[in-house]
């Protein structure tokens, strides 16, 4: 193939050549027939030829074979040892086969004889230009493969909170660095962000997680992908006694609530337009996780949503009653059951119909929501019985909600057939964990049994576990 042969790429618009010779009508040569395709820097000897490199890389350096001072062969050694992967070429007045093949078998891309024409210059600077980035592209396309394949793993996290740590190992990974963090909304845990901390120490964790609470990032405010200097984290970082640098920052969200940011430090080494195109890569597979995550979510709250009055069912109560447990014991916090039943409901489905019945079952649990905190969890336990969950939340406190419930029942006009006002009253069984049980069904058959002993009591009323020996 010669040197007109097809290629498809062509060279970078600003490809860099470096040319190399002690003869001025050599170098102005070589600028005028290479200044159209790539930007030119001319020298007069090796040694300014390598502080032109030091100062900024070069795609390809065209030397003279025996110019003074370091050879060409010598400046081919330095610049395969300091600057691998530049393409040279060698220029000679004295050629012979056998010194053509020496210089190739050193890795030289081409081996021109002098005197040089500026057409056929131009032409092998093209060739090697082109597959340059030809090679080049294709080493960017086997990264973006090899982090695509990488990213399968973000599609298995059907947990939004596994997503942000995932992403940043992969970024930590892909890019490559050492130190990261993640911040990021858990939605399971109102006003509490989740962190990841990757290459801190165990004492800067410890520090920049004290820096977070007191000084929580608005994660609103970080809007595109973008290395900054400098700023809120900056401050963070400095707080916690952690070394400060630029950091690549990413906001990662999902289509509906889930939101965080993950940062990716640079510690001495500017990221490169190829690592950020890697990051965006990154950044749209955890976002798709993300929705992944979200679309999960609501199709597993679907399952455990009650179809009448869209509140939880009884086995979303079981699994959330053993869940609040847990963490009652693990922050050393009370947490109480309430059991309500409505009082005498046979007799609104046999006056209004069932359809009524369960517009009035409806219409109950937006009144129950309305007499609850956000962290409490409402569920229908069946038929006219409901249960609540009060995390955090003492006996004595417990019976007060109860009985605020019970009157607010009592004073609400639900809609019967034809618009008819239908009045009722519910019974309230009350029960604290670990007061009257220490197991998750104990629990909940202790508030159960205050409830009935409600009813026993004439019912409109509120009865507390602890009251069944009595």
């Amino acid at each position: 193939m010669d040197d007109e042969a097809d290629v498809t790429a062509k060279p970078r618009a600003h490809s860099r050549v470096l040319v190399v010779d002690d003869d001025r009508l050599m170098r102005e040569l070589a600028r005028d027939a290479l200044e159209a395709r790539a930007r030119v820097e001319c020298c007069e000897n090796a040694e300014r030829a390598l502080e032109a490199l030091a100062r900024e890389p070069a795609d390809l350096v065209i030397s003279d074979l025996t110019a003074p001072g370091p050879s060409g062969i010598e400046l081919l050694e330095r610049v395969q040892r300091e600057h691998p992967g530049t393409a040279f070429v060698l220029l000679t007045a004295h050629a012979s086969v056998e010194s053509a093949v020496g210089a190739l078998r050193m890795g030289v891309a081409d081996y021109l004889v002098k005197p040089v024409m500026a057409e056929e210059l131009a032409r092998v600077v093209e060739r090697i230009l082109s597959q340059r980035s030809l090679l080049l592209e294709n080493a960017r396309l086997r990264e973006a493969l090899e982090t695509v394949e990488a990213c399968r793993s973000l599609l298995r996290c059907l947990d939004a909170g596994e997503v942000y740590p995932v992403a940043l190992d992969l970024l930590l990974s892909t890019l490559p660095r050492e130190r990261g963090l993640a911040v990021f909304r858990r939605s399971s845990v109102p006003m509490s962000d989740g962190l990841v901390f990757r290459g801190f120490s165990e004492e800067e964790a410890r520090l920049l997680r004290e820096v977070f609470a007191d000084k929580p990032i608005d994660l609103e405010t970080v809007r595109e992908m973008d290395v900054v200097s400098g700023g809120e984290l900056s401050e963070v970082l400095a707080a916690a006694d952690a070394p400060v640098s630029p950091a690549l920052v990413i906001p990662v969200r999902g289509r509906e609530v889930e939101s965080g940011v993950l940062w990716v430090f640079e510690d001495g080494r500017p990221f490169s337009e190829d690592e950020l195109a890697q990051a965006r890569l990154v950044l749209g597979h955890a976002e798709l996780a993300l929705h992944n995550a979200e679309r999960y979510h609501h199709a597993k709250e679907r399952a455990f949503v009650d179809d009448v009055t869209e509140a939880y069912n009884a086995r979303y109560l079981l699994q959330a009653t053993g869940r609040e447990m847990q963490r009652a014991d693990r922050y050393e916090k009370p947490l109480s059951v309430l059991f309500l039943d409505l009082d005498r409901f046979k007799r609104v489905n046999d006056a209004h119909g069932h359809l009524v019945g369960s517009q009035v079952l409806r219409r109950l649990s937006q009144v129950l929501y309305d007499c609850i905190r956000q962290v409490d969890t409402l569920a229908r336990y069946g038929g006219d019985e409901f249960t609540i969950l009060l995390p955090d939340t003492g006996h004595d406190a417990a019976r007060a909600i109860a009985e605020r419930i019970r009157r607010t029942v009592a004073e609400t006009l639900f809609e019967g057939e034809r618009g008819a006002p239908i009045r009722l009253s519910i019974s309230i069984g009350v029960a604290t964990y670990p007061t009257h049980s220490a197991t998750r069904d104990g629990l909940l058959d202790a508030a159960d049994k205050a409830m009935y002993r409600a009813k026993s009591l004439g019912r409109n009323c509120v009865c507390s576990a602890g009251d069944l020996s009595a």
